[in-house]
């Protein structure tokens, strides 16, 4: 078991004692290393006064409820699946900037009508103190139902989820970020169930090359930019591996690929929305 620093055993020993103090709570859980620490935690903390819930549509990538069933039974949390309708809802599906908004609106909404038949009082995220600094407009959303973030309230860096959760033995501890599909879609195309599903299978198939890291992006005119590490890029561009992407990926409905020079970024789409800024603060003679 890794050895934890005077800083990170008071951060755990806090993060326990803070959620000891909701009385009982409902983890929104996705499966990922953030949302199950607290979970860990919250079953630490509280047992049975404790639940994680999921949140389940077309925008979860395949396995990965199957990932978080699995997982939250190991931690011994109790679990609920929650089905979410986001996509029936015109300013998610439109994909403007604050898509997010929607999405963790129509999380929370549910989760707290929810919260009396678990029989729970409060609402907790798997928010670290580094996702306040990045462009998360699910924030805003959290902040309007009092959603409680006792990872960013006891300064839980990322490193120090990953160091703590190790610490706990979870297995996810190094699990690569796994936002939702309709983060791939490029904002301004409409998000559909059709585009998830290509975007979620053609992500699986370049899974299957050994590169378990990896965006398919979705633009305009059915367009797929496949994003993988920097040192994976070369077994892309292998002619055979190419040729038998390209022909899978028109077989799901893609028009044509193109794979990004630039290697894996998390949340590259946002890079588009810095351009935007600037360009509108140009015309409008704003600040540079």
């Amino acid at each position: 078991m890794p050895q934890l620093s005077p800083e990170l055993t008071w951060k755990r020993d806090r993060l326990l004692e803070l959620i000891a103090d909701y009385g009982s709570c409902a983890v929104a859980y996705s499966g990922g290393v953030d949302s199950a620490l607290v979970a860990k935690a919250a079953q630490l903390a509280l047992g049975e006064n404790a639940v994680a819930v999921t949140g389940v549509s077309a925008s979860l990538a395949e396995g990965e409820l199957e990932a978080a069933v699995a997982l939250a039974r190991e931690i011994g949390i109790r679990h609920e699946r929650l089905a979410t309708d986001e996509l029936t809802n015109p300013a998610y599906s439109a994909n403007a900037p604050d898509r997010c908004f929607h999405c963790k609106t129509e999380l929370y909404t549910q989760l707290a009508a929810l919260a009396p038949r678990l029989g729970v009082k409060e609402i907790a995220s798997g928010t670290n103190l580094d996702d306040l600094g990045d462009y998360r407009p699910g924030l805003a959303a959290a902040a309007s139902y009092g959603i409680r973030q006792p990872l960013a309230d006891c300064g839980l860096t990322k490193a120090d989820v990953r160091s703590l959760a190790a610490a706990w033995n979870l297995p996810v501890a190094e699990k690569p970020a796994s936002p939702c599909i309709s983060s791939r879609v490029a904002y301004g195309q409409a998000v559909t169930p059709e585009r998830l599903r290509m975007i979620d299978r053609a992500e699986q198939i370049v899974r299957s090359l050994g590169i378990p890291v990896c965006r398919v992006r979705y633009h305009a005119g059915d367009v797929a930019s496949i994003e993988v590490p920097t040192e994976s890029i070369a077994v892309l561009l292998e002619t055979e591996i190419n040729s038998s992407l390209q022909a899978q990926f028109t077989r799901l409905g893609f028009h044509s690929m193109t794979i990004d020079p630039k290697g894996f970024r998390s949340g590259s789409l946002n890079e588009s929305l810095v351009l935007h800024q600037l360009e509108s603060q140009s015309i409008s003679g704003g600040a540079p």
